[in-house]
C-alpha cells in the first residue's frame, strides 16, 4: 500500500482522455491551483491503468470513452471491490451517457464530472475526491442519478433495498440529504448536529448498505425511494 500524499502536500490527479485538448486544458487549469498538481497523463484506459498503478495520484480523472479500455473498465481496476487498495477515480462523463452511470458505480468510482464543468467545478472535484468528505458536484450527480433510477437501462445492478440492519430514522435522514446533494456541513446544519456525529451517521450508513462511498448511499436512496424531500 502507498502512504498517503503528506499533509499539505499538493493532491496528486491523473488525468486520462483520449483527446489531447481536453488533456491540455485539464492540465492547464488543475496545474494553476496551489493546492494541486497534475502528475500523468494518458491517451487510453490501458495507459491509464499502467501509470496510475505506477505512479499512485490521489486522484484519477478517467474519461468514459477511450481505446483500449474504456473508462469504466479502468474505474473497475483501479477502485473496485477486488482492489486491495482502491484509488479514489471521478468519471468524467455527459448527459448523454447516463446509461454508463450504474456502471461508473459498481466499477468504484467516488463522483462525476461534466466535461463542459469549467475549471471551478473541475478544481473543486478533485478536492472533494481527494478529501473523500463530499460528493463531486453534487447537483450533476444527483441530476444523474435520479435520471438513472427513474428510467434504469436494461440489466441495471441495483443496491439491495434491505439493508444488513435497518437504518435508524436518523441515519435515513442523513441519508436522504446525502441523495439531495447536501455536504456534510449541510446536514449538520439542518438537523441541527455537529459535523462528527454525520460522520458517525453515515460511517454506520455504509457498514450497514455495504456502501463504499457516499454516491453509493445515494443511489441507494434513489433507488429505494429514501431520496424525496419532506413536506
Amino acid at each position: 500500500m502507498t502512504s498517503p500524499t503528506p499533509p499539505g502536500a499538493p493532491i496528486r490527479v491523473l488525468i486520462a482522455d483520449d483527446q489531447e485538448m481536453v488533456r491540455t486544458g485539464f492540465r492547464f487549469f488543475l496545474d494553476a491551483q496551489p493546492d494541486i498538481t497534475v502528475v500523468a497523463m494518458a491517451a487510453d484506459g490501458e495507459e491509464a491503468v499502467a501509470l496510475a498503478r505506477t505512479v499512485r495520484p490521489d486522484v484519477c480523472l478517467l474519461d468514459i470513452r477511450m481505446p483500449k479500455l474504456d473508462g469504466l473498465e479502468a474505474t473497475r481496476m483501479l477502485a473496485g471491490p477486488e482492489v486491495a487498495d482502491p484509488m479514489r477515480v471521478v468519471v468524467v462523463t455527459t448527459f448523454d451517457l447516463d446509461e454508463y452511470v450504474y456502471g461508473a458505480l459498481r466499477g468504484g468510482a467516488c463522483g462525476f464530472l461534466l466535461k463542459d464543468s469549467g475549471p471551478t467545478l473541475l478544481a473543486e472535484a478533485v478536492r472533494a475526491a481527494a478529501a473523500g468528505d463530499s460528493l463531486v458536484s453534487p447537483s450533476v450527480t444527483v441530476r444523474l442519478l435520479r435520471h438513472v433510477t427513474e428510467t434504469p437501462p436494461p440489466n441495471a445492478p441495483t443496491r439491495s433495498a434491505s439493508p444488513v440492519e435497518p437504518l435508524t430514522d436518523r441515519e435515513l435522514d442523513v441519508v436522504r440529504l446525502v441523495a439531495l446533494g447536501r455536504t456534510n456541513a449541510e446536514i449538520a446544519a439542518e438537523l441541527y448536529v455537529s459535523l462528527s456525529t454525520v460522520k458517525t451517521h453515515l460511517s454506520s450508513v455504509q457498514l450497514k448498505l455495504a456502501a463504499r462511498n457516499r454516491v453509493e448511499i445515494a443511489a441507494w436512496a434513489w433507488q429505494n425511494g429514501q431520496a424525496r424531500a419532506r413536506s
